[in-house]
């Protein structure tokens, strides 16, 4: 894959079959430390919901203001 004069890229017919991309679909850029990831946005959206499944995310964060507000009274 090349990019363009203008920053284009073209992503091969092949891939774009593969990974059931039509045109006017929404890609996510994602930087990495030694590169870039591209993937479509609910491929990126099922990712985050499975990594996260059954974890009780309110819950935690609930606990740890809690916490650090107790911390903050101490002081």
């Amino acid at each position: 894959m090349v990019v363009g004069e203008r920053g284009r890229l073209v992503l091969p017919q092949a891939t774009r079959s593969r990974l059931n991309i039509e045109s006017g679909d929404v890609l996510v850029l994602v930087e990495a430390e030694d590169g870039v990831v591209l993937m479509p946005r609910q491929a990126l959206l099922r990712r985050v919901r499975a990594e996260f499944a059954g974890t009780p995310l309110v819950e935690e964060l609930l606990a740890d203001r809690r916490e650090a507000s107790r911390d903050e009274d101490r002081a």
